[in-house]
């Protein structure tokens, strides 16, 4: 047949059939081949916000807010409302940072490549033992998605000059001592209040919930009664404390090991040194006679100390007799390091060492010669160092052979378990958040809920879950996103909408007892038909009173009352109660000092408020168009 088809394509037919398509090529243009959709999910004055960056944007907050709320967010996560405006304040973000970008370009603002590196340096994230390390810093940005140290660097450099605008906005706010004593007053302010509870459950008797309401409300949210999609994984490990646990080490490698890092046992010789520094970037000659008077002055019997405290220009040393403690070689100058070692016996005084700070007299005060620790101090350290050293070689080369025997068998893993002498165990059921190790790591249930594994049914790559451990996976069982049964969620639907009915007559109740307060009649009648009476309490305070909160957030947001109005309203309170609040009186605070912590606050808040009132007006001058419907591309 591929003959045939071979002879065939060199017919006169089919070299007709190829001129129609370079034809259509020629005219139409390659390009309209290959122009692929808009896909961006805003544009911010002719700049497109792609759906690559919503989506990073999107994974990341959720990974955020799955780690805050644990199994909570998946309930969250199944309401599409919650979502939709979920989707929407990121969308909102991405905007704000065109416009801040946008703005940051056009006020000319910069970062230079040297304000990045210090920064860099300077991070903790990037030192051990407070020095920046290459290592580590490489390793930290590749997990956290930079794979090249530039995209780290352009990274950092938008988020600086980002903080840069800010900060030009935010430093300038301050507040007022008129604004402080009235916020001071405000928060020290107490009331006189009269409530009346009005309890849902005395009308939980009389409310009835038919089936069909019970149906209605379970097509109207079945995004509540979702199971999430969970999956079972088989897998093996890879593990470093396991392979070491069956690693012998004899004493020759122990003794080769000490041989050749003899260096990390041996101590250097360290010399302890006091000098006499005088500076002689004025006169010379000056500086020269001046020292060679201290010279005169030792030798005739005056104490080095002494006179490094008296003429010494190096005040702080000078201050302790010239004592720069211990130093080793390549500490200091490499005039001066060559005349402190060049000194042999203690209370030796060198002669005049020129440097760049001057000239010095350099006195030995304490010698300690080189060390090296014997073997048989160190052979448990040693034997710890090889162990570690012999298992983690050993855990990179099972790591490879895991890797390559996954990958040739690629629908089992018995083959890789037995070449690595492990068994295949299996997971229990995972969900995309709250598992146990080693599957509490992002990139292991990345993979489990991968395509690779999930559709296309093979062995996942190896995954790193720790320094120590790695694990390759495989599905055992899938069990996608579904809706509960109707007849498993009746019940709590029934005690949902029950809950719902009896809260909506408190509120009526509510309702007309605030309109018979108002109007001043009827009211022990509705007080009575509400099974309730009021309670008085004075001087209540905004903040730390035993009522509840609702019912004093509200009381606190009424008038003042006046012989004519009464200030009063319903509340929901917290409990799923109904109240009515009438404040009858207010009580202002005597005059209080304001604080430093309240200024700062203040201004904090005015700061805010600056920020936000700036990026209003960027977007009421700027064109932004939106795409009315936005859908993360990989919701995992």
């Amino acid at each position: 047949m591929l003959e045939n088809i071979r002879e065939n394509s060199q017919g006169l037919v089919a070299k007709i059939i190829l001129g129609f398509i370079i034809l259509t090529f020629a005219v139409a243009g390659i390009g309209s081949y290959t122009n692929s959709v808009d896909t961006s999910i805003a544009e911010v004055n002719g700049v497109k916000i792609s759906q690559a960056s919503f989506d990073k944007a999107f994974q990341q907050q959720r990974a955020n807010m799955a780690q805050q709320y644990g199994e909570m967010f998946e309930t969250l996560a199944s309401d599409a409302s919650y979502m939709a405006n979920f989707r929407n304040s990121i969308v909102d973000n991405l905007i704000n940072q065109e416009l801040i970008d946008q703005a940051s370009n056009d006020l000319s603002i910069r970062v230079s490549d040297e304000q990045i590196k210090k920064t860099i340096r300077e991070m903790p994230a990037f030192q051990v033992e407070g020095e920046f390390d290459n290592n580590r810093y490489l390793a930290v940005i590749n997990q956290n998605g930079f794979y090249q140290s530039s995209d780290f660097r352009d990274y950092l450099r938008v988020e600086m000059t980002r903080r840069q605008l800010s900060q030009a906005l935010v430093a300038t706010e301050f507040s007022l001592p008129f604004q402080e004593k009235q916020v001071m007053a405000l928060q020290n302010q107490k009331r006189d209040l009269r409530y009346a509870i009005i309890s849902a459950e005395q009308f939980i008797d009389s409310v009835s919930v038919t089936d069909e309401e019970i149906s209605q409300y379970y097509q109207a949210n079945q995004a509540r009664y979702q199971n999430a999609e969970k999956v079972k994984v088989d897998y093996i490990t890879i593990d470093v404390n396991e392979i070491a646990k069956n690693i012998t080490v004899s004493d020759q490698e122990l003794q080769d090991y000490y041989q050749s890092n003899i260096a990390n046992y041996r101590q250097e010789e360290q010399r302890r040194v006091s000098h006499i520094l005088i500076e002689n970037e004025d006169d010379e000659a000056a500086a020269i006679a001046k020292i060679e008077d201290i010279q005169t002055r030792l030798a005739n019997g005056e104490e080095f100390a002494a006179l490094a405290e008296e003429l010494s220009a190096d005040v702080f040393s000078g201050e302790n007799g010239g004592d720069l403690e211990w130093i080793e070689r390549g500490a200091m100058d490499e005039a001066f390091d060559d005349a402190a070692f060049a000194l042999t016996e203690v209370g030796e005084v060198s002669d005049v060492v020129e440097t760049d700070f001057g000239l010095h007299l350099i006195k030995l005060t304490a010698l300690e010669d080189e060390k090296v620790k014997p073997f048989s101090d160190v052979v448990e350290e040693l034997r710890v160092t090889v162990s570690q050293d012999k298992a983690q070689d050993k855990y990179f080369e099972l790591q490879q052979r895991a890797a390559e025997l996954s990958f040739e068998v690629p629908d089992s893993l018995e083959d890789a378990a037995g070449a690595i002498n492990v068994n295949v165990q299996t997971s229990d059921w995972l969900t995309k958040n709250s598992n146990t190790a080693p599957f509490d790591n992002p990139k292991a249930i990345e993979a489990a809920f991968s395509s690779l594994v999930l559709e296309e049914r093979l062995n996942s790559d190896i995954i790193e879950v720790s320094d120590s451990l790695a694990i390759v996976l495989r599905v055992n069982e899938y069990q996608a996103a579904n809706v509960k049964p109707l007849d498993e969620v009746k019940a709590t639907i029934s005690e949902t909408l029950t809950a719902q009915k009896a809260q909506t007559q408190a509120q009526t109740a509510a309702e007309e007892l605030l309109a018979s307060i108002r109007n001043e009649e009827a009211v022990d009648e509705q007080l009575a038909a509400s099974q309730t009476s009021f309670e008085q309490q004075a001087d209540v305070a905004r903040y730390g009173s035993n009522l509840d909160a609702n019912l004093v957030r509200e009381a606190f947001k009424l008038p003042h009352p006046k012989e004519d109005t009464v200030s009063a309203t319903t509340v929901s309170l917290t409990t799923g109660d109904y109240a009515v609040v009438n404040v009858t009186a207010v009580n202002e605070s005597e005059e209080a000092e304001t604080t430093p912590r309240l200024a700062e606050q203040l201004t904090q808040q005015l700061a805010q408020s600056a920020y936000a009132s700036y990026v209003e007006a960027l977007k009421a001058e700027a064109k932004i168009t939106r795409r009315s419907s936005i859908q993360a591309s990989n919701q995992y």
